[in-house]
């Protein structure tokens, strides 16, 4: 709880909620609260939608922490894909010395952008 002064008189209480999750995707794992945006390995999801992630690992709020075995039961984190793209372009440069040769490559790796809507357990 958290007592917020207004005035030199009055005295409210309210409530302050921090929960975060860790949950893994892609092969990574990612610790998110709500409203965060985050970059991800490329989803087979278009933009607008849905994607929810059932393999939580930790979840915490006010009340305490959970640690999964391997992962939390019933808590799920949902998100909405806000776009898919590229990164920037990385070089990859293979030179042999003695053998006069010489290998330049591009690579952009694509991701999917997503916003955290909710994190919950039931």
């Amino acid at each position: 709880m958290c007592i917020i002064a207004v005035g030199s008189e009055s005295y409210y209480e309210r409530e302050v909620l921090f929960v975060f999750a860790i949950f893994k995707a892609c092969g990574k794992q990612y610790k998110v609260q709500e409203g965060d945006v985050v970059f991800l390995e490329k989803l087979g999801a278009e933009e607008g939608a849905t994607v929810v992630f059932d393999e939580v690992l930790v979840y915490s709020d006010n009340n305490g922490t959970v640690i999964g075995d391997p992962t939390v039961k019933g808590a799920k984190v949902t998100a909405n894909v806000v776009k898919n793209g590229k990164n920037k372009k990385i070089y990859i440069i293979k030179y042999k010395s003695k053998k006069n040769e010489k290998k330049k490559q591009g690579h952009r790796q694509p991701y999917t952008k997503v916003q955290i809507a909710t994190i919950s357990v039931q």
